[in-house]
Formats: C-alpha cells, structure tokens, sequence
C-alpha cells in the first residue's frame, strides 16, 4: 500500500505568482520516488488561518498519512507556519525537524535558524520544511529514510521494523 500524502506551500510571493514555485514539485518527486501518493498540493500565503485550515482539511478530510508543508519556517515577522502547525497538531514529534536541523548544519549554519516543527493530528503526520528547494532537498534525504516505520507506528502497527515496512 503507498502512503497518501499531501503538500503545502506557504509562501506569499509564489500563492501572488511572483515566484516560481519549484518546492512543491521538488518535494512531489522525492514522496513519489518513496513510494507515496500525492493526493493534494495547495499553495497559500504566509496567513496563519489559512495554513490552519487547509492543514485541517488535508488531514482531516482525505486522512492523509503525511503532510509536508514548505516555507514560513524562518524568523520573518510573516513566517507562521510552525504557530500554524502547533495549533492544529495533537502531539509533537520533535526528533524530526532536531534531525533535519543537525543534518543541514552540517552544510549551511543557518539551518538552526529553521524553526520548523512536526507532529501529529490524528493519525496524519505533518512535517515542516524550509522554503528554499536546496534546504528542502537535504532535509528530505533526512526524512524520508523515517517515514515507512514512522507512518507504519502511526497507523497502528506498533510491531513493524524499517526492514519489514520498507516496501511501502
């Protein structure tokens, strides 16, 4: 079975079409190239509410196993997306976005300015990224070696190892 996943891009320059959005098919190719299934990709300015409420509906509504969200995860005054996130999720997984920060320090020292979080609503796993696709890249390589059991336990298959689950 391929996990069902979703994306959202935070980001007002790309939701005005400003800028080019290469996140959220940069990120697309790596959870396609994991064995997940992309149902919805959304695209909202750096809006608290916003952010809420389509995080709300991905998990909500299509019970997704995973969202990945990109951008507003800095210290600008309209980067929300991790208060977004804290509001809507139940439980923290902090281990996540600790090891996606010592992992991208290691190249860029700006990477322990990332604030971003992750957690879970129900049994959908929110994880947030970076805006810049070069940060997004290397915080995946962290991530997705962790999804099949961590998506597997979430599920409820609490007995599973990485090797067991590694075909999903």
């Amino acid at each position: 079975m391929a996990w069902q996943a979703g994306i959202l891009t935070v980001s007002d320059t790309r939701s005005q079409g400003a800028r080019a959005d290469t996140t959220t098919p940069l990120i697309r190719r790596f959870l396609e190239e994991a064995g997940c299934v992309v149902r919805e990709a959304v695209l909202v300015p750096d809006e608290r509410a916003q952010i809420q409420t389509q995080l709300i509906e991905l998990a909500d509504r299509l019970k997704l196993a995973l969202i990945v969200t990109t951008g507003g995860t800095g210290l600008g005054p309209r980067d929300v997306t991790p208060e977004a996130t804290r509001t809507v999720i139940e439980r923290e997984v902090p281990g996540l976005p600790e090891a996606m920060r010592v992992a991208t320090a290691q190249h860029n020292p700006l990477a322990w300015l990332s604030r971003g979080i992750a957690g879970l609503r129900g049994r959908t796993l929110i994880v947030n990224l970076p805006g810049s696709p070069s940060a997004v890249e290397e915080c995946l390589r962290v991530l997705i070696p962790l999804l099949p059991h961590a998506l597997s336990m979430i599920a409820g298959d609490s007995h599973s190892s990485v090797a067991a689950v590694a075909h999903h």
